[in-house]
């Protein structure tokens, strides 16, 4: 068999494979079947892609049971018998494990599932399996190679097998782009949803801080984690993440979300006048051809009737990452061994029996590189420590009042837009990863949101644009990214392509 023997449901979404079901064309269990046969093809064989790091044992029965209640009462929901992949830092307390990537929680029992993952089994998602990613969400190593992990190796894109698919929710973004499940959930910190969606031709949104409950999850830092949908299609990402968002009494964070936030509602079919979008120029010009894709997608919006402003640079958008990486540091040690000592089974249940882990096993688990992250972090101090203090206080007003809301307030602006990122590196062991320039950190470190779509190509590896705002503005920034995406549809398979000829 090859990669392009026949498959029911390519690019399907899930509009089509709910009216595919609801006719009796397929059924949950076909579709999960499907998709099954095609992870062992593609991922386990073929390319080989390694994006998918487990498959669900229960799958089928799941969706066997799901079957039977759309015959007696009908479908739940949007997401009913649909096929969703979990990224491995996301508990399920089910028959798979939840491990970061690391072989020091394989003998872990998370007590229950993640809030998102209650949530996908209220909609009626098949849970297909989990997907492989940057290890410890790519926190343990400055010289890390995004996509590997001790337990899942190195995930490579679709696009080019001896590049890179960017982190951390590598996995995720990668079995979305090559047909392996319907949608699938990430989590980012910074740039680990929107880099892995650019990177792989997909949809990715990093939504506000507060909208998708964190419990559950195994974390880097509080202040800035969030779990968000990676799709092939905008429409996709808002149905998938209208599914996971919900308070939830574990995630304080969740009680500040809007009560009647319309994401799917945001989907309409309309043009752009009368939004403004600002050109966030400082976070773009690294790569001749990105900035082509990014010239082209501002002609889109402005034939939908966009007004731009242009340039609205993002102040402060480069003296974050100083202060950024000492919150990360401190907020890692004291979330992480909270997040370990809820565990059950065996597992490391502070930050120092996981270093002594590592080194214990360093030829499985430190092969490529080591863990100076995790050393820097265990020598920080309590969250009271005036240090980190004054780091999250100034990440707060240079990424909030200072950056994005002092540039959105002097422009009137409903949107920024820049580039995702650069073209897919090749992956590179030796000397770690090559990042070239992205918009991340910003949004990121404010807690923001961020939609990533594909917007174009740069030598045959694609590239996407992020639309940008302000906090709880997901509806807006969802219908810009569909109007952009209705009228450009850069969104193209990958070819499975040993590497890029230019």
């Amino acid at each position: 068999m090859s990669v392009h023997d026949a498959f029911p449901a390519p690019e399907a979404t899930i509009a089509g494979l709910q009216e595919r079901m609801d006719s009796g064309e397929l059924t949950a269990r076909s579709l999960a079947k499907a998709y099954l046969a095609r992870v062992e093809l593609i991922d386990r064989g073929g390319p080989g892609l390694r994006s998918v790091i487990e498959v669900n044992p229960d799958a089928l029965a799941l969706a066997d049971a799901l079957d039977a209640e759309r015959r007696a009462r009908g479908p739940r929901g949007p997401l009913h018998g649909i096929p969703v992949l979990v990224k491995d830092n996301v508990d399920t307390a089910d028959a798979m494990k939840t491990t970061a990537g690391s072989l020091a929680l394989l003998g872990a029992e998370p007590e229950r599932d993640a809030f998102v993952v209650r949530r996908l089994r209220g909609a009626g998602a098949v849970l297909l399996g989990k997907t492989n990613l940057s290890e410890w969400a790519n926190f343990r190593s400055t010289r890390s190679t995004s996509g590997w992990s001790a337990r899942g190796g190195q995930c490579r894109n679709p696009y080019a097998l001896d590049r890179n698919p960017c982190g951390s929710s590598s996995g995720s973004a990668v079995a979305v782009s090559a047909d392996l499940g319907a949608v699938a959930v990430g989590t980012e910190t910074d740039g680990s949803i929107v880099c892995p969606a650019s990177s792989n031709g997909v949809v990715g949104i990093k939504p506000t801080l507060g909208l998708v409950s964190r419990a559950g999850i195994v974390p880097i830092a509080h202040s800035q984690d969030t779990a968000g949908p990676l799709a092939r299609t905008v429409a996709d990402a808002a149905t998938l993440l209208e599914a996971l968002a919900g308070a939830d009494p574990r995630d304080p964070a969740t009680t500040r979300a809007p009560t009647a936030l319309d994401l799917v509602g945001a989907l309409d079919d309309g043009r752009l006048e009368g939004v403004r979008i600002g050109v966030a120029r400082n976070m773009a010009g690294f790569h001749d051809r990105v900035d082509a894709v990014l010239e082209d997608a501002l002609d889109a919006l402005r034939d939908l009737g966009a007004e731009l402003v242009d340039p609205a640079d993002v102040p402060h958008a480069t003296e974050l990452e100083e202060p950024e990486l000492e919150v990360l540091l401190f907020e890692f040690k004291a979330d992480l061994e909270a997040y370990l000592g809820g565990l059950g089974g065996e597992a490391p249940r502070t930050l120092a029996e996981l270093i002594a882990f590592n080194e214990e096993h360093r030829d499985d688990e430190m092969p490529l590189f080591g863990q100076d992250l995790f050393l820097k972090a265990n020598d920080r101090g309590p969250l009271t420590d005036p240090v980190y203090v004054e780091a999250l206080a100034t990440c707060g007003r240079l990424a909030r009042e200072e950056g994005i809301d002092a540039v959105m307030d002097e422009h009137r602006l409903d949107a920024l837009i820049a580039p995702s990122g650069g073209p897919a590196w090749v992956t590179d062991p030796v000397n770690g990863d090559h990042y070239v320039g992205g918009n991340t950190t910003p949004a990121a470190v404010a807690g923001y949101p961020s939609v990533s779509v594909p917007a174009g190509f740069a030598f045959a590896l694609p590239v996407g644009v992020s639309f940008i705002g302000r906090a709880w503005s997901e509806p807006t920034l969802i219908r810009i990214a569909h109007a952009f995406e209705r009228v450009t549809g850069h969104r193209r398979p990958p070819t499975f392509a040993p590497h890029v000829t230019p």
